[in-house]
Order: structure tokens, then sequence, then C-alpha cells
């Protein structure tokens, strides 16, 4: 197994899913095939975005992709998928943060390897563009970003010296990250309340919602997020609430949430709030899937807050 780059352009003819898969051309298939099992660091040119290093996941396997001769789909393992904290650059006071790219003097080389969609990446490089990007403290930061004398790690000291694969494996660090991504790609403000709530301490009250559970298979991608106010939270987990086959209309089960509590509740027009960037909207079939799969049922897992009839 190897570690690999794989750049991705938005306007790209090959149509990357990046937290399902990847598609590529046959000339890639050895090199990507080589690296299944293993991590690789997702990457946009900054003549296509200025992204840098992005995201990290982890290849499941590469099979043909249907009704493409000589095109294969690298499937991305589910819940490996995860953006950085940071989008990390190529070049770092002036030097590549890939060994490969650079020449014996350190400087970035141009042509070549540079140009190529599929990369290998050492062990070393892997670890440095995964710790620009995914800090290996960020739960303290997080816990410490409003309270600096918080002791919510106090029972974790050595948080910060775990290894990178473990930190990417552990379900407590993705979800401050995934957190972090998704709050901030909606502006601390809820999706379906349009409010941007902060408590005594400055603290935003909007929370990271999964659309697609990761136990069902969903992905900590910030395109199957939603910034959501406590209770919203609550009713889009439960089925009460989700969003139309339109991607934006807020969906309610009015049979079971009382009128006045949706007309307190959603912002007016009943239409979904979106990220500024693209890159950041809601993916339709994460939306479809919520839309399909828990719409209309009600986990019976804790009190409502009003009477359902």
């Amino acid at each position: 197994m190897v570690k690999l780059v794989l750049l991705h352009k938005a306007d790209s003819i090959y149509e990357d899913e990046l937290d399902v898969e990847y598609d590529l051309p046959r000339a890639y298939l050895k090199a990507v095939e080589a690296a299944v099992g293993d991590w690789i660091v997702y990457y946009e040119p900054v003549k296509a975005g200025p992204r840098g290093y992005f995201a990290v996941a982890r290849i499941s396997q590469v099979i043909p992709k249907p009704g493409f001769d000589g095109r294969y789909l690298a499937l991305i393992a589910p819940g490996s998928y995860l953006p950085f904290d940071r989008e990390v650059p190529r070049l770092v006071n002036g030097r590549p943060l890939e060994s490969s790219l650079a020449g014996p003097d350190g400087a970035p080389l141009s042509g070549g390897a540079v140009q190529s969609a599929v990369r290998r990446l050492p062990e070393s490089d892997f670890a440095r563009i995964v710790n620009l990007g995914l800090p290996e403290d960020l739960e303290r930061i997080e816990a410490t970003r409003y309270d600096p004398h918080s002791n919510e790690l106090d029972d974790e000291p050595l948080i910060f010296q775990r290894p990178v694969i473990e930190r990417l494996t552990r379900r407590k660090y993705r979800e401050v990250a995934f957190s972090r991504k998704v709050r901030e790609a909606y502006g601390y403000r809820c999706a379906m309340s349009g409010l941007q709530l902060r408590n005594g301490g400055d603290r935003p009250e909007v929370q990271a919602a999964h659309i697609r559970p990761v136990e069902r298979d969903g992905s900590d991608s910030v395109r199957n997020g939603l910034a959501l106010s406590g209770t919203l939270h609550w009713m889009f987990d439960r089925g009460l609430i989700s969003i139309a086959e339109d991607n934006e209309t807020i969906l309610v089960s009015r049979n079971k949430v009382p009128g006045d509590v949706v007309d307190r509740l959603i912002r007016p027009g009943g239409k979904l709030l979106k990220p500024e960037d693209p890159h950041h909207t809601p993916h339709p079939h994460n939306l479809r899937w919520h839309r399909e799969n828990i719409f209309g049922q009600i986990v019976e897992d804790a009190a409502s807050p009003w009477p359902l009839g």
C-alpha cells in the first residue's frame, strides 16, 4: 500500500464525488490500485481554485466506471473522508510540501510530476500535510476557543501526541473537525431559522448536524452537514423536518409539529440558508437520503418538547 495525492478540479470532465468516489483514467489505474486500503490527500491546484491540499480520505477499492470505457472509480471508504480544518498551500516558505516536487536545493520543480493528477506521497510528507491541515491539538483548540481556562480535556492531557492515523480514525476528533467546518461554512448561523445566537461567552449556540448519519454510511464532508439550532437539530434527526427535492424548501411533518412551533422556528419563506462557498452546499444525494429514510419516521429515544398528535 502507498499513500497518494489525488488532484481534483471542480471544472474537470472527471466526475468526482470526493467523499464517495474519485474518477480516474486508465493511465493512473495501477498507481491508484497500489493505494487500496491506504490514505490519500486531495489537492486542488491554485489555477483551478485557492484550496491547495484540502481533505484526506482512504481508498477501499477500485472498480471500472459503469458505461465509461477506460475510466475507473476509486471508492472512498465510508466514514474516512475528512476536510482539513485549514487548507494547506503547496508551498510553505517557498518550498514544496511534497519532496518529489522539490529539486536538490529544495526549490520547487516545474512540469513533470507537478502536473500529474496522481502522485505518490511518502509517509513523512503525508504526516506533515495532515498536521498542517488538521492540527494535532484541534480538540484542545476548540475546547479553549471561547474559554481559555476550560477543563474539558483535563482527562486527556496527551491528546496532542496522538499519531496521525489514530487521529484520523478517532470519532471524537473527527466530530470536532466536522463541527468546526460546518458551523464556519454557515457563518455560525442556523440554516433553517437564520438566527446567529451566541451565549454570554460569545460561544455560538449553533450545532453541526449530519444529514446522513455516519453510522449509516454518511461522511464527515461539509456537504453532508447543516448548521442547526439545538431544537431544529433534534427535529431533523427525528424526521420531523427535512428538505424538499428543490434542495432548499424546508419540509415539516405538520401532523406532528404544531403550526405555531413552525412559525417560531423556521425562517420566513421556509427556505434553507446555504453557505456562501458552493463547495459547501448540501449535496442533493444526502438531502434525498434524509428525505427518503428519516423524514416522517420519529425515533422514540427522547421526550418531545411539545405534545405530538
